[in-house]
């Protein structure tokens, strides 16, 4: 059938997620680090992701498409409240985190700053879900963070990592510490930087 559906601009698309938050229905995902509609029978056509994308990379399209099923959105929803429920890593701290696990294999890590996830009110939907978490403050911690995380990108199977910072001078030298350790691990990670205002907003996420 023809029906309205919203249409993603690649080129536009900077990888922060926000539409991925916004879809109530989880019709969007990153794909690469970007977005992407999974699903036409998931889109509503009600473009409730258009207003969040800071690029204006998202506009509707009339074209051909499967009809909304609620029932099974309905369903998916259902699924995903249990699986977010569930913490994918156990200790979160990262002084305290395992150099070797399985849990790393083929996983998106989320290193994040200790505050970012009190800043933020999506923390969890929009950056944890389905991402081992590693947690820290190189101003508290008294850890070579970026010795630790350079063990753990060499010694397992990893995807990506994404950092969340704050904007604030001490968050700094997490990204450094990342950002070492990626360079020491020998392997070629794909690497994104997501930088969080006092105020909870997403300033810049970029590569």
């Amino acid at each position: 059938m023809i029906r309205r559906v919203i249409s993603i601009d690649e080129e536009k698309c900077n990888g922060c997620g926000r539409c991925v938050g916004a879809c109530h229905e989880g019709a969007i995902g990153l794909v690469g680090g970007k977005a992407r509609l999974m699903r036409d029978d998931y889109c509503d056509g009600l473009g409730d992701c258009l207003p969040e994308c800071p690029m204006n990379a998202i506009s509707f399209v009339e074209r051909e498409a499967a009809p909304y099923d609620e029932a099974a959105v309905k369903a998916a929803q259902a699924a995903k409240n249990v699986e977010e429920r569930a913490v994918r890593n156990w200790p979160v701290q990262l002084r305290l985190a395992p150099v070797r696990a399985e849990y790393y294999d083929g996983a998106d890590i989320l290193v994040s700053a200790d505050c970012a996830a009190y800043a933020y009110e999506k923390f969890h939907s929009d950056f944890m879900r389905g991402s081992v978490t590693l947690i820290g403050c190189p101003k508290l911690d008294p850890v070579d963070y970026a010795e630790k995380l350079g063990e753990i990108f060499a010694a397992n199977d990893v995807r990506s990592v994404t950092l969340v910072r704050m904007q604030v001078p001490c968050c700094g030298g997490l990204e450094r510490a990342v950002m070492l350790a990626a360079a020491a691990s020998g392997r070629k990670l794909p690497l994104r930087v997501v930088t969080l205002s006092s105020e909870g907003k997403i300033v810049s996420a970029g590569k």
